[in-house]
């Protein structure tokens, strides 16, 4: 089973950047929105794309042994906002059951179908709830309450400029769902660097490291 991370932030907070130091045939990207990447450069495994099917085919079948779907929430808001118009009465309700149905399914699927030397991003937007916890943002109470989206994680990454730095949290402050592993990091904030980041999760849970240009 893949290694499967989530990581959070608000717009404009480093996520997508953090991808910087991969290099062009390092990685796989999912782009959900289609948006151009916020540095120079792009991955020779891209695609652009919002349907589920596409999405799981891609992750199954590349060679990368990174993966990351940037935006993964919008997969959620994207089937919401092509639907919503349409559906009334029951169908209402319905809808929010397939948005809960196909992201969870989405996540099991990296977890339990995608091969264990792998790992897998899912990078999404953050939210307050009613509590003034930041969590993933999502759409409908399904994934919130019934699911969890988080619970689904070992680890969950939250990205954060904090005085013109661009930082991950590795563990929470008690406001946010910050997690990660016992021993893994060894500092509260990391440079949000996911190259540098998978690194240590490769190496905390003994699977092969990323090969250089050079093959060393």
């Amino acid at each position: 089973m893949a290694q499967v991370i989530m990581l959070i932030g608000k717009s404009g907070s480093g996520k997508s950047t953090s991808m910087r130091n991969f290099s062009h045939d390092e990685l796989a990207l999912i782009n959900v929105n289609k948006k151009p990447l916020p540095f120079k450069g792009k991955f020779d495994s891209t695609l652009e794309s919002t349907q589920y099917e596409q999405i799981e085919k891609a992750i199954f079948s590349t060679q990368k042994k990174v993966i990351v779907i940037d935006d993964a929430g919008y997969l959620i808001t994207n089937q919401f906002m092509m639907g919503h118009g349409e559906n009334k009465g029951n169908a209402v309700f319905e809808l929010y059951n397939s948005l809960a149905d196909n992201f969870y399914k989405l996540i099991k699927f990296c977890q339990e179908k995608v091969a264990d030397d792998k790992t897998v991003y899912f990078v999404m937007h953050e939210d307050k709830n009613d509590f003034g916890d930041i969590k993933p943002k999502t759409i409908g109470k399904l994934l919130d309450e019934k699911v969890c989206v988080e619970g689904l994680f070992t680890i969950v990454l939250r990205a954060e400029c904090l005085n013109g730095e661009y930082i991950f949290h590795t563990k929470t402050d008690g406001s946010d769902v910050t997690k990660t592993p016992m021993g893994m990091f060894d500092k509260e904030t990391v440079e949000n660097d996911l190259k540098a980041v998978d690194a240590t999760i490769r190496d905390y849970y003994d699977l092969p490291q990323l090969k250089n240009k050079e093959g060393e």
